[in-house]
């Protein structure tokens, strides 16, 4: 493995700062705090993400399969582009050029499936609300596995390309061939137009939901068009978010085509937009209380290891179906009904007398 000193090239000490390592104005230690708390908190939050899709009866449905894929790329960051800094910190290494460009590559392959699943939410949200029932049924499984092909496809070719001799610019050490057809094919086919989809899908959405409110004020909307609609905000705000940490890199990587900029203006913008994975579970646990449920269950189901109904059956609101099952993880928690001995190991049912009849069993 080659350590040299990256972005050196015509750059004075005062203004060098590491692409990996971040600013020697910090200390190690504290370095090594920040990344480990992004990493931490970013992975299990994205893992409860993933994990609540799955076991909500309303989130578990196919076009919230975009949605997890936005997940999954936050977790490839939180999970090997920031712990991959904080190693390199532990190991008392300055620079690495390997260890770079692994982690460009992946940060830049996760922000281009990012772009393009946020504008197939958007769309997605617009089926789901603003159109029929056929139209939305159109939208099958095997065409969002299909898409999610072609996405993750598509971002690793891209991302992979601009490692080629005078086809991009060098993140790492800051070299670039100035503004060429490869940077702008990029810029329009991922960022710009996707965005735009999400724009208008988003902004069209929230005006027709508005305009049924405005022209039929008698209408009484069905509590699942509700949870749609605030599921819809919800991905607005996390697109909201996402433009906000990636816009001001955004600008400052154009500029620099053309203008000289301060390395630590460059790669504090940088770290900026890549910090925005290790918050999007916060913003959909803060914004939607159908992801909020399910990280509580999640939370008492591994942290705290008390009792935990997952129902399986969908129902109105603040109703309890009568016959859910629940687990104890720990034998004798049961504070239901007395324990009943049996053989090691084996499912033992005891009597309850609660009024829904439900059944209690233990490991």
């Amino acid at each position: 493995m080659n350590f040299v000193k990256l972005n050196s090239t015509d750059v004075p000490d005062s203004e060098y700062m590491s692409p990996v390592t971040l600013s020697d104005d910090w200390s190690r230690m504290a370095r090594l705090i920040v990344l480990v708390c992004l990493a931490s908190v970013g992975s299990v939050g994205n893992v409860f993400m993933i994990s609540a899709v799955m076991i909500d009866d309303y989130l578990r449905k196919k076009g919230n399969t975009f949605v997890v894929n936005i997940a999954l790329a936050d977790f490839l960051v939180t999970g090997f582009v920031v712990p991959a800094s904080a190693v390199v910190i532990l190991a008392g290494i300055q620079d690495s050029l390997e260890v770079c460009r692994f982690q460009w590559f992946l940060a830049a392959l996760c922000f281009l499936v990012s772009v393009l699943s946020i504008a197939a939410v958007a769309g997605e949200n617009y089926l789901r609300l603003c159109c029929s029932a056929e139209a939305n049924a159109k939208l099958t499984s095997g065409k969002i596995t299909t898409l999610l092909v072609v996405f993750w496809s598509m971002s690793s070719l891209t991302s992979g390309l601009q490692f080629a001799p005078r086809l991009s610019f060098d993140y790492c050490t800051r070299k670039t061939p100035g503004l060429i057809p490869y940077q702008i094919t990029v810029a329009v086919v991922f960022v710009f137009l996707p965005v735009f989809l999400t724009l208008y899908y988003f902004v069209t959405t929230y005006i027709k939901m508005k305009g049924i409110r405005i022209d039929r004020p008698n209408y009484k909307i069905p509590v699942t068009v509700k949870w749609d609609h605030s599921l819809m905000l919800t991905n607005l705000y996390s697109f909201i978010f996402f433009v906000v940490f990636w816009l001001p890199f955004g600008v400052v990587l154009a500029v620099g085509t053309v203008n000289r900029i301060p390395n630590r203006i460059f790669y504090n913008f940088a770290w900026l937009g890549i910090s925005k994975s290790c918050i999007n579970s916060i913003i959909y646990c803060i914004t939607n209380r159908h992801f909020r449920g399910a990280y509580i269950k999640l939370f008492h189901y591994c942290c705290c290891k008390t009792t935990v109904s997952f129902s399986r059956r969908h129902r109105p609101e603040g109703i309890r179906p009568s016959g859910d099952v629940r687990v104890h993880i720990i034998p004798g928690y049961n504070m239901y009904c007395s324990p009943q001995r049996g053989r090691e190991g084996q499912l033992k049912r005891c009597t309850t007398s609660r009024a829904n009849g439900g059944d209690i069993y233990e490991l």
